[in-house]
């Protein structure tokens, strides 16, 4: 993996944990890439680890560093497998086991679900009242929950959603993207695309063309 404004890939742990992602990771596969990956609806991962998710905003890590000697026999499991399938069930066995030890959820955990759910569509004074917070109290709970402001998660959803509108039906327009997603106008997508992808859509348009990856569109949307 590099980041857009290196020029160096390098390589990456067996097992990868990603925190609250902000900048354009590139990724290049040697070969063929056999890979399992997990998702957390927001606030999961801190649900299940204890840290500030401001801690991990932005970088990846060895999960071998948080998980020890369980994560070294999982790694050593997984590269025996005859399927991705008995992959997935290692993986799986090995979540459920850390559901004993999961934070409660809390009305924020509910708000921020539906947060996601409107792929970042709702007001953050909705947001907040949902989680039975004042709009500072709620800024403060998503630093730790999520790891960055609810106004850039938002931000996030809305850029996630068209992106992968755009992998998985890429014969609609930039326009009719921008309206399913949520987006004021086109250019405020633009602007986002920027952000987010460091390019603007046409660009991502040209470069999914060569390559037959497709990271985002079998995301729930």
């Amino acid at each position: 993996m590099r980041r857009q404004e290196t020029e160096e890939f390098e390589k990456q742990p067996l097992s990868v944990l990603i925190g609250p992602q902000y900048s354009r990771i590139n990724i290049k596969v040697y070969d063929q890439l056999s890979a399992i990956r997990v998702d957390f609806l927001p606030g999961g991962m801190y649900r299940m680890l204890g840290i500030p998710m401001n801690e991990l905003y932005d970088e990846g890590f060895d999960a071998v560093d948080f998980f020890g000697a369980e994560m070294k026999s999982i790694n050593g499991q997984l590269q025996d497998i005859s399927s991705l399938e008995e992959g997935k069930n290692i993986v799986e066995k090995f979540l459920l086991e850390k559901v004993a030890g999961l934070r409660e959820i809390l009305p924020i955990d509910h708000a921020m679900r539906m947060l996601w759910n409107t792929n970042g569509n709702m007001t953050i004074q909705k947001t907040a009242s949902l989680s039975y917070l004042s709009v500072k109290q709620f800024e403060r709970k998503c630093l730790e929950r999520i790891g960055m402001n609810p106004k850039v998660y938002a931000r996030i959803l809305r850029f996630s959603k068209a992106y992968r509108l755009h992998e998985a039906c890429p014969q609609l327009s930039w326009s009719e993207i921008a309206y399913e997603a949520g987006y004021y106008d086109q250019m405020h997508m633009i602007r986002d695309f920027k952000v987010f992808a460091g390019v603007n859509p046409s660009v991502i348009e040209q470069q999914l063309l060569s390559t037959p990856l497709r990271m985002q569109k079998d995301l729930y949307y």
